[in-house]
């Protein structure tokens, strides 16, 4: 375990917030029909769960930024109608390592239950969309390092197009490690397009994290290099270096690989680079949204209290603050995912706030 709290400030915040996920787990059936009650009452686009097994359709669309082609990827259950009334759209964004679909559109033979975070969000009743950012995926590559800033201006392009094709000009935001802080930098650039938002795996300032002190040792390599080495054993260290291997299926990992390889050994140096030289990249005081902040307890990434110093500056009173038992960094293909999408659920259905 690499995330091993230094102080016992830190274990009391470690109770704590395991106490509210525990907590958030309490009436979630009927918190969701309260809040599609409240939301229904207010006009407001309500997520609606599909009945089990229902089909999933998917699509993709392309923009540009500059020369460079950006590769938009959206799911939900059904095609869209003429005329429908529209459903709550849920943009998740990607992390440093891992494109857009194998972060959260992972396919693995032979599994038992799902992994892909985009069907089952869609079958909560969300429109759901993605995007590869610059330098990932089916997205080009260019001679840019693909760095947060450059994230968020990928982030404005997609929700012109998400307005295009839906009509909706504020939708959730989710984003996981690197995708939490370019969620967030994009939630602090165009706070009028941020409905909910979700941070996992989220570092703030970094102070005391293993991962980066780790991963510092290659800055100046990152500085002067816009991509670094991305094969087999790097995909594979991801879920082994938070020290609980056991969170994760074999199978899965080999699934992940086997996907993110086609497109290439290498991936831009630009989060890392921000992660290790440039942090805090959000200021909390400039996020107006709804907030939710999720790690796993065994996530290296960054300490509670380093979260816990965001948190506790962020201006909108809707806020939770939840850790995932037995849970690293990657939870979203761990194997309390489950846990995990009903927490982010419960918190994007909740009723809307009352003046």
């Amino acid at each position: 375990m690499t995330q091993n709290p230094s102080n016992e400030t830190e274990h009391a915040l470690a109770r704590r917030t395991i106490l509210k996920a525990a907590g958030l787990g309490m009436g979630a059936g009927m918190l969701s029909g309260l809040a599609a009650t409240a939301a229904q009452a207010q006009g407001a686009a309500v997520a609606a769960p599909a009945a089990a097994g229902a089909d999933v359709w998917s699509t993709e669309y392309w923009t540009k930024k500059g020369e460079i082609n950006l590769n938009i990827y959206r799911k939900r259950v059904g095609a869209p109608v003429a005329g429908e009334k529209p459903r709550p759209v849920l943009f998740m964004v990607h992390g440093s390592s891992n494109s857009s679909r194998t972060s959260y559109d992972l396919q693995v033979p032979g599994a038992k239950a799902e992994y892909s975070m985009m069907n089952v969000f869609a079958r909560n009743g969300f429109d759901v969309w993605t995007m590869d950012h610059e330098g990932y995926g089916y997205s080009s590559r260019s001679s840019g390092n693909s760095d947060i800033k450059s994230g968020v201006e990928d982030l404005k392009l997609a929700a012109e197009v998400l307005k295009r094709e839906t009509g909706v000009t504020k939708a959730h935001y989710f984003g996981t490690s690197s995708g939490a802080i370019r969620a967030a930098a994009y939630a602090q650039a165009q706070p009028d397009r941020v409905d909910r938002l979700v941070l996992s795996a989220f570092t703030y300032k970094g102070e005391g994290s293993p991962t980066l002190a780790d991963r510092a040792k290659q800055v100046e390599y990152y500085r002067t290099h816009n991509t670094r080495l991305r094969d087999s054993a790097m995909v594979r260290s991801i879920f082994t270096r938070d020290s609980l291997a056991s969170s994760y299926e074999p199978a899965m990992i080999d699934a992940m690989v086997q996907a993110e390889l086609k497109y290439g050994d290498q991936v831009p140096t630009g989060t890392y680079l921000d992660m290790t030289a440039n942090l805090p990249l959000v200021d909390p005081l400039k996020v107006l949204s709804p907030v939710l902040l999720i790690r796993g307890d065994h996530d290296g990434i960054a300490t509670v209290a380093d979260l816990f110093d965001f948190y506790r500056q962020l201006p909108n009173g809707d806020l939770q603050f939840v850790i995932v038992p037995q849970t690293a960094h990657n939870p979203t293909v761990g194997k309390n995912r489950f846990l995990y999408w009903h927490a982010v659920n419960a918190f994007l259905t909740m009723p809307p706030q009352v003046a």
